[in-house]
Parts: structure tokens; C-alpha cells; sequence
């Protein structure tokens, strides 16, 4: 079978299809969107674009397709109500009674300080205020989604950290002027740290993509002796070697014990974001009743964050994993093992 063909068959995850679409739309329009997504969701779509850039053109005409079915199937317009309501009230009750009314009933607006923060790691967060006052430390800190924040705090020296979280607690209102200052001091510290463009290689997942192309008895020599050497590197080496897609190929015995040990919540939202035919391999090993309740609660909720979707895929490999640990699920082998 040559690269054409593979790549003709091969299934588009849901993020390589969103990919695609972002491959055939104008770069003006394309901008707009990444625009809209959270810093990890551009990091992951813009990998995808990548490895899409070779698409078959009959997996375009599917991914097409499906985009315009979805389309169609949607009932609301989203948009921003603002303008609307704003121009609606003046016309109403006039300029001034208008701004009064709007003004009590506006949802309040969460403005971010500093944005630019989401698209740093913590380590880089931490590498920047590290040696600065425990108070400009804390209204960084307290910019951040807290589960970075936590991260970047335990990368502080052990002496300040309990002064940073106390300025956290106790920070009240903080000026635009001061913010603005922040601001530059910040993307001054950012424009020096930046160290010369280089070319990333290697990694967990280059690694793992090498031993799932090797014979399964090369890693049954390979990855124990590597856990000897380092059992840090090879569990993460581990992890990236098993992916949602892999449990595609479980047998309809082995789907059905793993379906068995997975809560409806976190099966709905981890089928989110695969295609209807891997959707429908999951749900082919269940009643018809339970699979058309996943159906209509994934409806239900309409779109979801990419995050949350591969936050509950993960949860299901974590369970995938102790089931086979346990030696109650027998998870597929390469097709060489087989003869």
C-alpha cells in the first residue's frame, strides 16, 4: 500500500478535521479564529495543521460534509447582543435613561490583566518574577488560572511563598495606571528572555511514535530495560505510546468490559471529539438504550472545549491502563505479532 493510500484511509481525528477546515479557510479568517481559542486549544490545532498539510482530497470532501451537516443541524446564531440591546434601549427610552439602565443590568465583564501570561508555561512565569517583590509576584499570580498559579508558586523560593499567597488574599483593587506599568515591565522581561529561535527534536512522543512502529517483541526488550535506566522517561514514554485511538482496536469483549468500568458522563464528553466512526465502534458495544442516551445527552450539551474533551480521554486511558495492569482487559497488538 503506498503513502497516498494510507493516508486516503486513515481516520481524521476530531482535531485534525477542525484543522483541515482551518487549512481551507481565507488566512484573515482563519486568524479570527485561533483568535477565539484558549493558548493550549492553538498550540494542539496549529500541531494539526502540520500533520493535515498532506490530506487526501476524498478525506477533504468528508471533512466538508461534515462541517455542513453540523451546520445545518444548528439552531442558534451566536453573536455578540451587546450593540443590539444597547441601540434597542437608546431608541426606547432614550440616550441617557438607556445608559443608567445599562449600566445596572450589563453583566460585568472579565477582563484578564495580563493575557499574555496564558501563553507561557509556568516555569517561564516563575522564571520571570522570581527575585521581584512578593507584591508584583501576587498580581501575577493572581492573573492566572489557578491550577498554573499553584504550579508557578511552588517554583518560587519556599521563603516567599507564604507572603505571595497572603498579598494574593489581601490584594484588593489594583489601578489601571499600575497594570499598564505591569504591562511593559512584563513584555520587556518577556522580549529579553527570548533565547534564539532553535528546532525542537526529539521527546517523549518521538520516542513513543519510534516504539509503536517497532516489532512488539523489540519493545518487550526495549522499555524494561529503559525503565531500569530511567522509569520516569519510560512511563512517559509509555503514556504517548497509548492513545485514544488505539482503543479502536479492542475486541468487542474487551470494549465491552472497558465500557462497563467508564461513567456516562465521561464517555459523552470524551466521544465529543472523535469522528462518527469511531463514535460508532464505542457505542456498537453498548445496549441500544444506553447508546442512544450518550447520543442525545452529547446533543444535549452542543459544542465543548477541546480541553475538557481530552481531559476525559485521558481519564479513560488512565482506566484502560489499571484494567490491563489488572489483567482484565486484553489490549489490541500490531498485526505483525500475528501470524
Amino acid at each position: 500500500m503506498d503513502g497516498a493510500v494510507q493516508n486516503a484511509s486513515r481516520s481524521l481525528s476530531g482535531v485534525e478535521r477542525a484543522a483541515v477546515l482551518m487549512m481551507l479557510v481565507g488566512e484573515e479568517e482563519a486568524a479570527a479564529i485561533l483568535q477565539k481559542l484558549e493558548p493550549d486549544e492553538v498550540r494542539m490545532l496549529g500541531k494539526a495543521m502540520f500533520a493535515v498539510a498532506d490530506v487526501a482530497e476524498p478525506q477533504v470532501a468528508v471533512v466538508l460534509d461534515d462541517f455542513v451537516g453540523k451546520a445545518r443541524e444548528r439552531t442558534a446564531i451566536g453573536f455578540d447582543p451587546r450593540p443590539q440591546i444597547e441601540r434597542t434601549m437608546a431608541r426606547a427610552l432614550g440616550p441617557d435613561k438607556a445608559d443608567n439602565v445599562l449600566a445596572r443590568i450589563t453583566p460585568r465583564e472579565e477582563a484578564r490583566a495580563m493575557d499574555m501570561l496564558d501563553w507561557l508555561d509556568a516555569p517561564e512565569i516563575a522564571r520571570l518574577i522570581e527575585g521581584e517583590h512578593p507584591q508584583l509576584a501576587a498580581v501575577l499570580i493572581a492573573n492566572l488560572d489557578p491550577a498554573v498559579a499553584a504550579e508557578v508558586l511552588q517554583l518560587l523560593p519556599e521563603a516567599i511563598q507564604p507572603d505571595v499567597v497572603h498579598r494574593v488574599a489581601t490584594l484588593g483593587p489594583v489601578s489601571p495606571d499600575a497594570l499598564d506599568m505591569l504591562r511593559e515591565m512584563l513584555s520587556t522581561r518577556i522580549a529579553q528572555a527570548k533565547a534564539p529561535a532553535t528546532v525542537a527534536l526529539g521527546g517523549a512522543r518521538e520516542a513513543a511514535a519510534i516504539m509503536n512502529n517497532t516489532r512488539r517483541a523489540t519493545e518487550q526488550k526495549v522499555m524494561p530495560r529503559l525503565a531500569k535506566m530511567d522509569r520516569e522517561v519510560a512511563r512517559r514514554i509509555e503514556e504517548e505510546m497509548f492513545v485514544f485511538d488505539h482503543l479502536l482496536a479492542l475486541d468487542d469483549k474487551n470494549m465491552g468490559a472497558l465500557l462497563r468500568s467508564i461513567e456516562a458522563d465521561i464517555l459523552t464528553v470524551a466521544l465529543k471529539g472523535v469522528d462518527e466512526e469511531a463514535r460508532a465502534r464505542f457505542l456498537g458495544c453498548m445496549s441500544a438504550r444506553a447508546a442512544d442516551g450518550i447520543r442525545d445527552e452529547m446533543e444535549a450539551r452542543g459544542p465543548m472545549r477541546l480541553s475538557e474533551v481530552l481531559e476525559a480521554q485521558k481519564a479513560i486511558l488512565g482506566i484502560a491502563r489499571r484494567m490491563a495492569a489488572e489483567g482484565t482487559l486484553m489490549l489490541g497488538g500490531r498485526d505483525d505479532d500475528y501470524v
